[in-house]
């Protein structure tokens, strides 16, 4: 085996560090400037998560929909439901607004009661023109009251469009310029423009106004996810230096570790904008993760060298220790928490990946940081007073490692029984676990925008588009009157959907055409028979000048149609069940040999992605668990001790799994991370704990008892100290607005409670249990590398200290 994981390499590394101190402060501050100066790279995500691989087949189908019809995400709805928008001065006040908002360069055109059009027949020459609805520049009382009653009695053209068939709703439609709808310029107009010119209207007229639409709910989200970053580092670091400080009672211990997560925060921020990479929902995640997951570092250095100083009082020679005796556990317990962060790079998700290269870059680099700086920063310092040490004998803590030695020797069958117990019922609650590929389960549902979606899924039956892409096959093939029979007869199996909104289509218009051709009769608003339409084409010639609405729905060859509907938020199952009674009657409808159709749209996209990416993510898990089980059977070269390992860690896992099923926890994206991030941070425990159990056994002349409780005594108080920091860590996510960030937080805190009992309590019943079969030399063969410091490795330090014993460390 490669001996540069001996004890002897980590004694010579102590020696690089404390004797090239200045160098090591110098790299360290030039390497943070670099990163600082990497941060202006650092762009902020303006489009959904794609979860799906970018030559997905569901990916081209709607990258295939984009080429012919451009963005479809481009929609901003405005909504008034107000029995006084009719009055004269609400009125103006409300054309005025949409007026105002048409003017802007990055709105291609709006739909509003102020600036409707009706279709129009005239006789001389023969033509349909769209004239204006309103004709007055200020209509009075009477005549809105006249245009209110024509609008909803007698245009069925703008129902769901313009007016909501289940109230006095009204309606104003933005279609931003498809060119920004993925860009700053977004963002800037919504947050800069719109909004503050809606919350003007709101306060000068009283009336509530409902705001919803893609380009609208992406920028809102985007700018929480921007803002809970602050949020989420300035509370991991109150959290866990409360936390440190309550464990430590030292300020300078406290300070020194604020200090080297900081460096590791701003190196995380580094990483991000030199590697070009998006703030997303994910990677927002990563610097108050860095935080969370330096701390125990810091804890079991720090911890380390008082435990020297208690011991001889030498500072020079317990700075050595703590690197040569800490140095190699703490790399490796660094190792499996970045394996488990690396999984995510093998998904073929391109969120997941990014995710995973920057969590297990700045995991391995707040090693190395924590490493450098806490032996260097107190080389400085005085040595700790004995105020400073009395931790090391707090009697509470005896006590907790008492409860726990005495459960693991008189009560291990109760420990079994819990054990079983829960497995049992977690099992039961996993089965009733689901899916969700909803686009706004996780976005902020205090959020006004997120009750003004509600709003719209009530009014307008949903605001989360949907589109179906008809191939006729054949050029001019979408108005030919066979075409338009079927169109409409797929929109009439929409319409009975009770989760999708009224569908708009070509269909729409030439309805309106024909009963634009008897006068503006409402009762003809229908598809024209054969011969009506050679009586209504002569008058279709006027309309070539606008064409707005004839290409948002037919392609400039006439062979694509599209047909645009809008679901509510609904999540996988549903949609599998209303793609499962569609398709049938589509394929019926459309017989394939004729058409091709298929089905697209963000949320659709959005839904397919979050059940492509569940399956990855297990086979993800499934990775996790088999590395870092590969990598324990390098360390410790036993694979019964392999199966010992896993048990306790795989056991909170399921449990989490069934807390899922019984609180109602779909599996989705956020979720889904808990077991891969939470596997590989809970596995710290067992190593640090069998290295330990190794090494009493050949202490001890391989006495079972003896050295598993002795492993126990020593251990346990780390492992409670640094579980309790992840614990409380991992909470401050519960604070964010964004559900999937919540439950990412509650679980992971939760699993690394379980697995912390179940390493203390559950690992050690095991050994004791199956004594006979592990607790053997041909079991426990010397390990790959020493990762405890034995007593050959305290008499090699003795021979290295007294070698060295004249050269003192530098002022």
């Amino acid at each position: 085996m490669s001996k540069i994981f001996t004890f002897g390499f980590w004694n010579a590394i102590a020696r690089l560090i404390l004797r090239n101190r200045i160098i090591i402060i110098l790299l360290i501050v030039g390497i943070t400037a670099f990163f600082a100066t990497q941060w202006k790279y650092m762009q902020f995500s303006f489009t959904e998560a794609n979860l799906l691989p970018d030559d997905h087949e569901i990916n081209q189908e709607y990258n295939d929909f984009l080429d012919k019809f451009g963005e479809e995400g481009n929609l901003i709805v405005m909504g008034i439901k107000d029995s006084t928008l009719f009055q004269e001065e609400n009125f103006q006040a409300w054309k005025d607004l949409n007026d105002s908002l048409q003017k802007f360069p990055e709105v291609d055109y709006a739909i509003s009661i102020g600036n409707l059009k009706k279709l129009k027949k005239f006789e001389d020459p023969k033509r349909f023109e769209m004239v204006p609805f309103i004709e007055e520049e200020s209509p009075d009382s009477l005549e809105l009251a006249s245009y209110e009653n024509e609008l909803f009695s007698k245009m069925p053209f703008y129902e769901n469009l313009v007016y909501s068939s289940h109230s006095n709703t009204i309606q104003s439609a933005l279609y931003l310029n498809k060119e920004i709808v993925n860009s700053k310029a977004r963002k800037d107009f919504v947050v800069d423009q719109l909004v503050p010119m809606i919350e003007k209207f709101k306060k000068d007229t009283g009336m509530d106004v409902h705001v919803s639409g893609m380009p609208y709910i992406r920028t809102l989200n985007s700018q929480n996810i921007v803002d809970e970053i602050g949020l989420f580092i300035a509370a991991a670091l109150g959290v866990t230096s409360l936390i440190f400080f309550f464990f430590f009672r030292s300020i300078r211990a406290t300070v020194i570790s604020m200090l080297t997560v900081c460096i590791g925060v701003m190196w995380a921020f580094g990483t991000i904008g030199f590697l070009h990479y998006e703030i997303t929902v994910l990677t927002a995640l990563i610097p108050p993760l860095i935080i969370v997951i330096g701390i125990p570092n810091c804890i079991f250095l720090i911890n380390k060298y008082q435990q020297e100083i208690q011991k001889h009082g030498n500072q020079a020679k317990s700075l050595q220790r703590v690197i040569a005796k800490v140095g190699n556990a703490t790399l490796m317990t660094n190792i499996t928490t970045a394996s488990g962060f690396a999984t995510f790079i093998l998904t073929e998700s391109k969120l997941l990946k990014e995710f995973g290269i920057v969590a297990s870059i700045n995991i391995i680099a707040i090693f190395i940081l924590s490493l450098l700086i806490i032996p260097v920063v107190y080389s400085y310092m005085k040595i700790p007073k004995s105020k400073h040490l009395k931790h090391l004998n707090r009697q509470w803590i005896g006590g907790f490692v008492n409860w726990m030695e005495k459960m693991v020797r008189n009560h291990r069958i109760a420990v079994y029984f819990t054990s079983v117990a829960l497995l049992a019922t977690s099992i039961i609650g996993i089965y009733n676990i689901k899916i969700s590929g909803s686009l706004l389960e996780d976005m902020p549902q205090e959020a006004s925008f997120f009750k003004d979606v509600k709003f719209f899924e009530q009014e307008f039956d949903g605001i989360m588009p949907l589109e179906i892409l008809i191939d006729t096959k054949r050029p001019k093939g979408v108005l030919k009157s066979s075409s338009l029979k079927r169109i409409e007869e797929l929109e009439n199996l929409i319409v009975e959907e009770p989760q999708l909104s009224k569908p708009l289509s070509i269909t729409r218009l030439v309805k309106y055409s024909k009963q634009a051709y008897y006068n503006g009769n409402p009762k003809y608003y229908q598809l024209p028979t054969s011969q009506e339409q050679n009586f209504i084409i002569p008058y279709t010639k006027g309309m070539e000048g606008n064409d707005n609405l004839v290409n948002t729905y037919v392609d400039s060859t006439g062979q694509y149609a599209r047909i645009t509907t809008f679901m509510k938020d609904i999540g996988t199952d549903e949609m599998e069940r209303i793609e499962t009674s569609l398709w049938p009657k589509i394929h019926k409808i459309f017989p394939e040999e004729r058409y091709e159709v298929t089905m697209t749209g963000k949320a659709l996209v959005f839904q397919k992605g979050t059940t492509y990416l569940v399956k990855n993510l297990v086979v993800s898990l499934s990775l996790a668990i088999v590395l870092i089980a590969l990598l324990m059977a390098w360390m410790f070269r036993s694979f019964r001790m392999i199966l010992i390992s896993l048990v306790p860690n795989l056991l909170p896992l399921l449990i989490t799994a069934g807390m899922m099923g019984y609180l109602g926890v779909p599996i989705k994206p956020s979720t889904i991370l808990v077991f891969s991030i939470a596997f590989g941070i809970s596995v710290d425990d067992t190593i640090h704990f069998l290295a330990k159990y190794r090494q009493e056994l050949k202490a001890n002349n391989w006495k079972i008892k003896r050295s598993v409780y002795a492993a126990l005594r020593e251990t346990g108080v780390s492992m409670f100290y640094t579980s309790i920091v992840l614990f409380f860590g991992f909470s401050v996510f519960m604070i964010s607005s964004f559900g999937g960030t919540v439950a990412l937080g509650g679980l992971v805190s939760a699993t690394l409670l379980f697995a912390m009992l179940s390493n203390l309590l559950l690992l050690p019943s095991l050994l004791l249990s199956l004594e006979r079969s592990i607790a053997n030399k041909e079991t426990l063969k010397e390990p790959a590398m020493r990762i405890i410091a034995t007593e050959e490795d305290e008499e090699e330090i003795s021979k290295d200290d007294e070698a060295h014993k004249n050269h003192k460390l530098e002022d």
